[in-house]
């Protein structure tokens, strides 16, 4: 399990849709993509500009109309062959997503499985999903009606550096499914797992410019993608996707996004301390916290809340941190120093108005230039940073609560809405506690993993955490334009039978809603 070579990843580069660079490097300049563990080049990609993603977009709108012509049942099998290939490289995968975002690799299976499951699940159900749905005329036996869902168009995809590869992957297939082309710019310090990931889909069947890929800053080449998709699909922070809301509504062209979390965990009297430690390790700390749905404040009843910081507490300082691609690590480094300064002016911050680190605490520069401690604060008071703002990084804090009520609402108490997990004494406590939180998403004895893989059903935010969903029927369905087509009887339209006047026809069909009311029971 090694680096991937700079060979392997130039080769990656062939996927980049920007012709003249192809031609000859030296046309424009290039961004540097370096590994997280080491800040060590990996090799380079060209900044793309407006121009290309006009390009691109000419390009994907001439593909989709054969793309959307295709029978979506073949359109399927791409999707499941895509899942196949995608397991048989896994390791390669793995490689690479570990490369750029210096996540240990259990939080780099994460997103091999995901793209997995979510491809299999829309193969199998999309068909279905996607088929022509015949529904009531307003005149029983003289009129009838079909919903049918025709595809956007060229959806413009804008995803993060986090998830660089399960995040494009899965947004990315619903919306080919569904029958549209993408044209596509992934985050900056990691495109190389999308380039991996469109190779999959060539040797999957996706035809060739289905799918466009155009690296470059967001000012430029996200900007242009806004002006010119048919419909907007945004990961990032909720600040940003305000920003992009405002300019694609202007065109009255519809997006969906997922944005920031503030997720809170709440943890009853007589939930077992010890398992739910165990969780809180991979729900606070996956991908070095840097995870929408990531756990960043706990609240804890009183009665149970010195004994939970205390396993808490212990279970966190012995976390195994560490660089490379084996299995051992459990947490790995952070992305960026961008990250690594957020997090510790949060923890600064946080201690110097009063906060206590009951474990980490500390950036760890023997392990590498990005790694910092995971970190347990307690005390934290509002007025903090990190009492309110996304840390979106190893920093949780933990709260006492006198009661369940007081739990929830303090966990309620945000303009986020993301996520969130709730651990209590029996499973039937825990979900009434759940029903009350206001979250897209929410978990019961479980960190995040079981309501976001419930693939038949939406993943949402609620606030500031986002717009519209993933997954289920809702995450499909996005990215098409349902239309309704009705068909009266050629025996009878509304303007009557041509034998029978006005002043009866008219009297005679108002009185009829009346029999519609008992015929449509």
């Amino acid at each position: 399990m090694p680096r991937p070579s700079r060979s392997r990843l130039v080769e990656l580069t062939g996927g980049i849709d920007i012709e003249d660079w192809h031609r000859d490097p030296a046309t424009r300049p290039t961004v540097a993509v370096h590994e997280a563990f080491t800040g060590e080049v990996l090799a380079e990609v060209p900044s793309g500009t407006a121009d290309d993603v006009e390009r691109a977009f000419a390009a994907a709108r001439d593909a989709q109309v054969g793309w959307a012509a295709t029978p979506v049942r073949e359109r399927a099998a791409v999707l499941a062959r895509f899942a196949d290939l995608v397991e048989a490289h896994r390791d390669e995968v793995l490689d690479v997503i570990q490369a750029e975002s210096g996540k240990n690799r259990l939080s780099a299976l994460d997103e091999v499985l995901d793209a997995v499951l979510t491809a299999r699940h829309y193969a199998a159900k999309a068909p279905r999903l996607l088929a022509d749905e015949r529904i009531p005329g307003p005149f029983p036996l003289l009129s009838k009606a079909t919903v049918v869902h025709v595809p956007r168009g060229v959806v413009g995809m804008i995803s993060p550096w986090n998830y660089p590869f399960s995040l494009p992957m899965g947004d990315g297939l619903a919306a080919l499914v569904a029958g549209n082309a993408l044209v596509h710019k992934p985050a900056s310090l990691t495109p190389f797992s999308t380039l991996l990931g469109l190779e999959l889909w060539a040797e999957a069947g996706l035809p060739p410019e289905v799918w466009q890929v155009v690296p470059g800053g967001g000012r430029e080449v996200g900007g242009a993608v806004v002006e010119a998709c048919d419909f907007l699909m945004f990961t990032g922070s909720s600040a940003t996707g305000a920003q992009l809301g405002a300019q694609i509504g202007a065109r009255l062209v519809p997006f969906s996004a997922e944005l920031g979390g503030k997720n809170p965990m709440i943890v009853g009297a007589g939930a077992d301390l010890e398992r739910v430690a165990e969780i809180a390790v991979r729900a606070c700390f996956a991908s070095a916290g840097q995870l929408c749905m990531s756990i960043e404040r706990i609240y804890v009843e009183e009665s149970v809340h010195e004994e939970f910081c205390a396993v808490l507490a212990a279970r966190v300082s012995a976390m195994r941190l560490g660089a490379g691609y084996s299995w051992t690590p459990e947490m790995g480094s952070l992305v960026s120093q961008d990250q690594m300064d957020v997090v510790t002016r949060h923890i600064a911050d946080a201690v110097d108005k009063g906060a206590r680190a009951l474990a980490g605490g500390h950036a760890r520069p023997d392990l590498g230039p990005l790694f910092h401690e995971p970190t347990l604060l307690t005390d934290v008071p509002p007025g903090a940073l990190c009492h309110d703002e996304e840390t979106f990084g190893p920093v949780v804090a933990i709260y006492p609560v006198a009661d369940l009520d007081e739990a929830v609402a303090r966990a309620n108490d945000s303009a986020y809405g993301l996520a969130s997990a709730v651990f209590c004494r029996t499973p039937e406590e825990g979900y009434a506690v759940a029903a009350r939180l206001t979250t897209g998403m929410a978990n019961v004895d479980e960190g995040y993993a079981v309501a976001w893989s419930s693939l038949d059903g939406p993943s949402g935010g609620m606030g500031i955490s986002g717009v519209g969903y993933r997954h289920g029927r809702e995450g499909l369905l996005k990215y098409t334009q349902a239309r309704t087509i009705g068909m009266q009887s050629p025996r009878m339209h509304l303007g009557g039978p041509e034998a029978l006047p006005t002043r009866v026809w008219g009297p005679a069909l108002a009185r009829s809603t009346t029999l519609l009311k008992y015929l449509k029971r």
